[in-house]
């Protein structure tokens, strides 16, 4: 058994500094098949940074108070997430979820399986330069920063 309170996890922001608390609730209880993050977002900020998809995950967002919006699909859809209400996001379904509003939002993102994504398994869903217009990307964390190819025309970006 392992044992945190929130307050002793340290906080992580993700490359994009999308958001300004990110913590790692998973690593810090030592999980190997779930994955569990809080996060605090101000208004304007985001749990991931963009429209994406984990081929090897089903993601489920719990808002513990405020409202998170959620684009949901390549049409992006909003779907509002109210406090005390989840929402979940099975493995090849685009999304990504922000506040805003001009209330804080606290919230939870949980996994699985897994307690960390395959980078080869997530994709995003970006203008592309190339083709003008938005298309699916293939994701890739290089040197501490995110690389994305277009899986039409194979541009990168970084």
């Amino acid at each position: 058994m392992k044992h945190v309170a929130i307050d002793d996890v340290d906080t992580e922001v993700n490359s994009l500094q999308v958001h300004d608390v990110r913590k790692p609730v998973s690593r810090a209880l030592g999980t190997t098949d779930f994955a569990m993050n809080y996060f605090e977002l101000a208004p304007g900020d985001s749990f991931s940074g963009g429209l994406h998809t984990h081929h090897d995950q089903e993601e489920v967002f719990y808002v513990e108070s405020g409202t998170a919006t959620f684009d949901v699909g390549k049409d992006r859809r909003e779907v509002d997430v109210g406090e005390r209400e989840l929402v979940r996001f099975e493995p090849g379904e685009f999304q990504t979820g922000y506040n805003d509003t001009d209330e804080r939002v606290v919230g939870w993102a949980l996994g699985a399986p897994g307690s960390q994504h395959d980078w080869d398994d997530i994709q995003s869903y970006v203008y592309c330069p190339d083709c003008e217009d938005e298309r699916e990307h293939d994701l890739a964390l290089v040197d501490g920063a995110f690389e994305l190819t277009c899986t039409d025309c194979g541009n990168t970006q970084g």
